[in-house]
């Protein structure tokens, strides 16, 4: 791991807005409208594995994930829950959480890449804010 300050992926900056900082994760929205998509990531620099952080770091990742998925399931009520990190593209540690439905325009296929994305209006940023 790095010494070197904690800064977000130049792509997670590019492609996501900024919802709230919980104590070990910056909880990110995937500006895609088409899928309630967030992201958790890590504040500590240098992180490409879940291994990576300390087993203390660990644990509060899990409490933070358990905290995101229960409020997915709580707001949107999906058929499915898909948490993931998977970091091939952009190697910094962040973890997918994302609600699926059978009625989701890429349903049953993985969301990447499938549709172009069609960004939120700040009115629907400002509903989810409010949750977080």
């Amino acid at each position: 791991m790095s010494k070197t300050s904690f800064t977000l992926a130049p792509e997670l900056k590019r492609d996501c807005i900024e919802l709230a900082d919980w104590p070990l994760c910056k909880v990110l929205l995937l500006n895609d409208s088409q899928y309630p998509w967030f992201v958790l990531v890590p504040r500590i620099a240098g992180l490409k594995e879940i291994i990576d952080l300390t087993e203390q770091q660990q644990i509060t990742y899990l409490h933070e994930s358990a905290k995101l998925s229960h409020l997915l399931m709580e707001v949107f009520n999906p058929d499915k829950l898909n948490v993931a990190a998977l970091g091939n593209m952009v190697p910094q540690l962040h973890i997918h959480h994302i609600a699926r439905f059978k009625t989701d325009i890429a349903w049953p296929a993985p969301v990447w890449g499938k549709f172009p994305s069609v960004p939120y209006t700040n009115e629907q940023i400002e509903q989810l804010k409010a949750h977080f």
